[in-house]
C-alpha cells in the first residue's frame, strides 16, 4: 500500500462480525485506518470492545462497537437496524463470526454438529440475507473461512464441513448479486496467531510450522489485509473466489 487510503476504502461503510477479537479485531482496525466507517459487532466480551475503542485510528465519531448476538434473529435484526441508523447502507460486510470446538467425530452429538453448522455457516447466510436490503450497489461481502476446509484435519469434521459450505454459498450468491456489482468472496486462513497466541502442544506446533513453506504462522493482520483488499475497489473484478491465506501449506 502506498498510503492508508490507497485501496479505495475511504468513506466505505462496513459491518464486521466478531469484530473485536482476533482476525475480526485486526480487520476492524485495518478498515478504520484505511478511511472506512466501521461497526464492529461482538457477542459478549466488553473488555475486548473497550480495548478496540482505545486503539489508534479508532474514532468514536466514525466507528462503533455493537453488542449483538448474531446467532439469533433478534441480534441480526438489531445489527442491521444499527447500521441503517448510522450509515443508511453498507458497502462492506465481513462475516467473521464463528465458534471453534474441535472434537473427535465419534464423540460428536447431534447437538454438537447442529451448533457448529449453525454458528460457522448458517449464521453467515442468515446475516447476509438480513442485511441484503442495506447492501449498496457495488458492495463487497467477505467471509472468513478456514484453509483446513480444503485440506481436512482430524478432530475437525463438523468445523471443516461448515467452513467448506461457504464455498458453495460464495459461488452461488456471487452470481445472484452480480447484476448489482455486489461481489462475494471468502478468505481461508491457515494457522493464525492472534493476540491470544496459538494454544497447541509444542510437537503439534512444530509439525504444523514445518509444513508451511514460509516457515511462520500467519497473523491476524495478514488475514485482515487480505480481507481489506477483497473489500476494496482494488478488487473490483474479483468475485466468487475462495482465497487461501496460509503461507502455502
Amino acid at each position: 500500500m502506498n498510503g492508508p487510503h490507497s485501496l479505495g476504502l475511504a468513506g466505505k461503510r462496513a459491518l464486521v462480525t466478531g469484530g473485536t477479537r482476533g482476525v475480526g479485531r485486526a480487520t476492524s482496525l485495518v478498515l478504520a485506518r484505511s478511511g472506512a466507517r466501521v461497526v464492529a459487532c461482538y457477542r459478549g466480551d466488553e473488555e475486548a470492545a473497550k480495548r478496540l475503542e482505545n486503539e489508534p485510528g479508532w474514532d468514536a465519531a466514525r466507528h462503533r462497537t455493537l453488542r449483538a448476538d448474531l446467532f439469533t434473529p433478534a441480534g441480526r435484526a438489531a445489527a442491521a437496524e444499527a447500521c441503517r441508523e448510522l450509515y443508511g447502507d453498507i458497502d462492506v460486510l465481513v462475516n467473521n463470526m464463528g465458534t471453534y470446538a474441535p472434537q473427535p467425530f465419534a464423540e460428536l452429538s447431534d447437538e454438537d454438529v447442529a451448533q457448529c453448522l449453525d454458528e460457522n455457516l448458517t449464521a453467515h447466510v442468515q446475516l447476509t440475507r438480513t442485511v441484503l436490503p442495506l447492501l449498496a450497489d457495488g458492495a463487497s461481502v467477505v467471509n472468513v473461512g478456514a484453509g483446513m476446509a480444503e485440506r481436512g484435519r482430524p478432530g475437525h469434521v463438523h468445523f471443516t464441513a461448515a467452513k467448506a459450505g461457504l464455498a458453495g454459498f460464495v459461488r452461488s450468491l456471487s452470481k445472484e448479486l452480480g447484476d448489482r456489482a455486489v461481489r462475494v468472496n471468502t478468505v481461508a486462513p491457515g494457522v493464525v496467531e492472534t493476540e491470544r497466541g496459538i494454544d497447541l502442544p509444542p510437537h503439534v506446533r512444530e509439525g504444523l510450522l514445518s509444513a508451511i513453506p514460509l516457515r511462520r504462522f500467519g497473523t491476524a493482520a495478514d488475514v485482515a489485509r487480505t480481507v481489506a483488499f477483497l473489500a476494496s475497489d482494488s478488487a473490483s473484478f474479483v468475485n466468487g473466489l475462495t482465497l487461501r491465506v496460509d503461507g502455502g501449506i
